[in-house]
């Protein structure tokens, strides 16, 4: 059975610190693989600036390449909206059923859980890891059986950080990867009302 981490995000986009992190865990935490899910609609979050589906897909494609353990996923895309968690991980395990899923998410995602869409049934028939967050203190008491805290570092860089400093004309060309960064660069400058989808 191939351990693989499930590390879902809108991606807008792709940075540094999302790779780092996935690289960490992948090294760290004894997973064999992790799977970037891109996510065309997260129902907590606002669709505004968001560029569209494929765009984010392909950047996550480009970035992810040449690391075997990372793979890029546009899961989701086939899966009804709005993409609920638990739906998603019980349609990878029926199509992929030589894999353990184990959900990778952020402590502020956790403390948020309670929003999640049939939260209790997905911590009961899914493993879940949380990486620390910026401003979010690690969650008490101890998480139940199946969700573990892990070391990662703590990661400060945020898509909304990219976008904002892209738009102001900063040059913040090391925390980008290489292979997305002129593509992210000629989205984001222009006026957010053209990322809307």
């Amino acid at each position: 059975m191939k351990r693989t981490g499930i590390f879902s995000g809108s991606f807008n986009p792709v940075h540094v610190g999302h790779l780092a992190l996935a690289n960490w865990i992948c090294e760290y935490e004894n997973l064999d693989e992790t799977w970037f899910l891109v996510t065309p609609h997260n129902p907590l979050k606002t669709q505004q600036h968001m560029l569209d589906f494929r765009t984010r897909y392909e950047m996550v494609q480009a970035a992810t390449a040449g690391y075997p353990r990372f793979r890029a996923s546009d899961f989701e895309r086939s899966l009804p909206l709005p993409s609920y968690t638990l739906r998603t991980l019980r349609a990878l395990k029926h199509t992929f059923p030589g894999h353990l899923f184990h959900l990778i998410i952020g402590a502020d995602n956790w403390q948020n859980m309670e929003q999640w869409k049939d939260a209790d049934a997905l911590l009961e028939e899914f493993p879940v890891l949380i990486y620390p967050r910026p401003g979010y203190d690690r969650p008490a008491p101890a998480p139940p059986t199946g969700v573990r805290r892990v070391d990662a570092p703590v990661m400060e860089i945020s898509s909304s950080f990219i976008r904002d400093a892209i738009r102001q004309g900063r040059d913040i060309r090391f925390f980008l990867p290489e292979p997305v960064r002129e593509k992210a660069v000629s989205f984001f400058a222009a006026p957010p009302a053209d990322h809307t989808l």
